[in-house]
């Protein structure tokens, strides 16, 4: 999970994971260049949240598309 401090969209990222079990990695967009970087050249936008499931990348909060991306 990408995300930056305050983001309400991230909060309810970590807490939907959490609350299905599902371990992630948090990485701070805000302390992260390199993060930064890889977010926008996989995406194209810059913004958080962003879920990278495998090698699929989420941007924003989208239930459905993590469901099914964690099937």
């Amino acid at each position: 999970v990408y995300s930056t401090p305050g983001c309400t969209g991230c909060r309810a990222v970590k807490e939907y994971l959490t609350s299905k079990k599902v371990k992630f990695d948090e990485i701070n967009l805000a302390e992260d260049e390199a993060a930064r970087n890889l977010v926008i050249e996989k995406t194209g936008h810059i913004g958080s949240p962003v879920v990278q499931v495998g090698e699929t990348f989420i941007f924003g909060f989208d239930k459905k598309k993590m469901d099914q991306l964690l099937k």
